[in-house]
């Protein structure tokens, strides 16, 4: 990890923004579209959650409700999280606690500030982007992004561009201080291994290793992650709740898919979850040590 500084360390929004911003423009987008197709459409298979993806405009399929939503939310949740983490783990590392537990809770406390502060509404649309293609299935013709943001805003006001916000909450907690702390955890045995001591810097090799530890590990979060695609689905199905909370939309996922449903669209996740990891803890540790020097 990089070497902690007294005061407020106001070039992490930046980097936490640019960081953020890369990692979704290149991978992160695509195992996002894959992970939200197989998590809306339980029944479909990698194979065919791939070849319906495809079929929206090949590889731009991939990259469907990137511009505006995703790189809005990229740009400012991507801030919010390197600052709000990093200036809690460095108030927790002063006060005497070990990097594990320092990075959960400056993951956890990050992840809770952005899903409030920035991501809500963003991720409420992205996932109304991907999945409003069911609407052509059913020989509906698609509105524009913009268009489905007005009528969704013109029904149910800020409460709808913000449905899910709550099961946002919970899996960016649980995200972010998951990751951080397998992440930070997973540096010792990997110092041990290189023989190394503690004050040693690690490699970039060794760095983004123990990020795809951490971002592995963290995707044991899943079923969470699904509920929370449901909750912000456009699908139309009149056995899903009228007004979905957490509570009930997992009960309809369980009595439609079974537990299996509650963990749909895992393997992209724990890409997405490994390259998202990579880039906002070991990039982002590089480019900060750069900066500082």
């Amino acid at each position: 990890m990089a070497p902690q500084q007294g005061g407020f360390s106001w070039s992490n929004i930046a980097v936490g923004a640019v960081m953020n911003m890369f990692e979704v423009t290149t991978l992160g987008q695509p195992f996002e579209v894959i992970k939200t197709q197989m998590a809306s459409n339980r029944s479909q298979t990698m194979y065919q959650a791939l070849k319906t993806v495809w079929s929206r405009g090949g590889v731009f399929g991939f990259y469907q409700g990137l511009i505006p939503w995703a790189w809005i939310e990229a740009s400012t949740k991507g801030a919010v999280l390197l600052f709000t983490s990093s200036e809690v783990q460095k108030v927790a590392k002063s006060a005497g606690i070990g990097p594990g537990a320092a990075g959960l809770l400056g993951g956890m406390t990050g992840g809770v500030v952005q899903a409030y502060a920035t991501m809500g509404f963003c991720t409420c649309m992205k996932t109304a982007e991907i999945t409003r293609h069911k609407q052509i299935a059913a020989g509906e013709k698609p509105m524009s992004t913009w268009a489905v943001f007005a009528d969704i805003y013109r029904r149910e006001g800020i409460r709808g561009i913000n449905k899910g916000v709550n099961a946002v909450a919970v899996r960016q907690c649980t995200n972010w201080g998951s990751r951080m702390c397998f992440a930070r955890l997973a540096e010792t045995p990997v110092r041990k291994f290189a023989g190394k001591t503690e004050n040693d810097k690690l490699s970039a090799g060794e760095r983004i290793l123990c990020s795809t530890i951490g971002g592995a590990l963290a995707t044991w979060n899943q079923p969470i992650e699904v509920i929370r695609i449901e909750m912000q689905s456009m699908a139309n199905d009149p056995n899903r709740p009228a007004k979905p909370t957490i509570a009930n939309t997992a009960a309809y996922i369980y009595k439609e898919n079974g537990i299996r449903g509650l963990y749909r669209g895992v393997s992209p996740r724990i890409c997405l979850g490994i390259w998202q990891t990579v880039c906002m803890v070991s990039f982002a540790d590089t480019v900060r040590e750069w900066l500082r020097s």
